[in-house]
């Protein structure tokens, strides 16, 4: 029989080898960083502005600014901070910046740690606290009004814009293709909350933020399932729920309706204004 303390000792191991195993499983699947980069540009293409900004710790984290029509000192106008999904870069969301552009709504992409070009290792903490400082910068850019600045996420970048809205809230959040929390996602897949080292509760931050929600999700999501696009509907009082065609990776496929839904959005929370159209 073994004695009590080797239990216990054995007990001990094997926690630790299976919190160790399932960190480094968390890592490679929240955060496929090692996916996106194959796919990354050479360098910024004509109209993006690079920005570096270094953290306290120094690590040195990029975004690209792109200016709205229009935008200028004397007639600042909106922004969005969009935050992609965990296996995109910045570098991929040069259409949607286009988009917004064109809307007279400025546009910054700011990359997480460990993606593209960007130093350091993602993490929620360390993901949030850069967000927080690229927001800070955009809002005193000179061509933007500070009053208008959205956030719009899709995928994990939903849970990213979510959390950084908890502490900055924005004129409105966007939330695209966005689960309730990771923590959520994790038990359904076996893996106790208490394990999950980035939760992003989504769920927790919405009843309480008090701003213009629009969440949008595909019926045939595959990935995140629409469940939880229509369970943040119903966490956020007041917030507007657009449910499209399309899975996870090919949302939407209804384009003319998407653009639409966002425009409708814009104009009814005031980011968008007549007069500058």
């Amino acid at each position: 029989m073994v004695p009590v303390p080797g239990v216990l000792a054995v007990l001990l191991v094997t926690g630790v080898l299976v919190y160790s195993a399932s960190c480094t499983l968390q890592e490679r699947v929240i955060f496929p960083r090692e996916y996106a980069n194959q796919r990354a540009l050479a360098s910024p293409p004509a109209g993006v502005t690079p920005l570096w900004s270094p953290a306290a710790d120094g690590t040195r984290v990029e975004a690209w600014f792109v200016p709205g029509r229009g935008a200028s000192a004397e007639r600042p106008g909106p922004a969005v901070m969009f935050f992609h999904g965990n296996g995109e870069l910045i570098d991929h969301q040069l259409a949607l910046a286009a988009s917004y552009a064109a809307r007279g709504v400025s546009v910054l992409l700011p990359e997480y740690r460990g993606y593209g070009r960007s130093q350091g290792k993602p993490s929620q903490a360390a993901i949030v606290g850069d967000m927080l400082r690229f927001h800070d910068e955009l809002a005193a850019r000179p061509e933007v009004d500070r009053a208008r600045v959205v956030f719009h996420g899709r995928s994990l970048g939903g849970g990213v814009a979510s959390a950084l809205a908890a502490v900055r809230p924005p004129a409105a959040l966007i939330l695209e293709s966005t689960f309730t929390s990771l923590a959520a996602l994790a038990r359904k897949h076996g893996l106790p909350e208490a394990l999950c080292r980035h939760p992003f509760r989504t769920d927790r931050v919405l009843p309480a933020l008090q701003r213009p929600v629009l969440i949008l999700h595909g019926s045939e999501d595959e990935m995140i399932p629409v469940a939880h696009g229509r369970s943040l509907h119903t966490s956020a009082p007041g917030s507007t729920y657009v449910e499209l065609p399309g899975g996870h990776n090919d949302f939407p496929r209804d384009r003319p309706a998407y653009e639409r839904a966002l425009d409708a959005f814009l104009r009814a929370s005031g980011v968008l204004l007549e007069d500058r159209q």
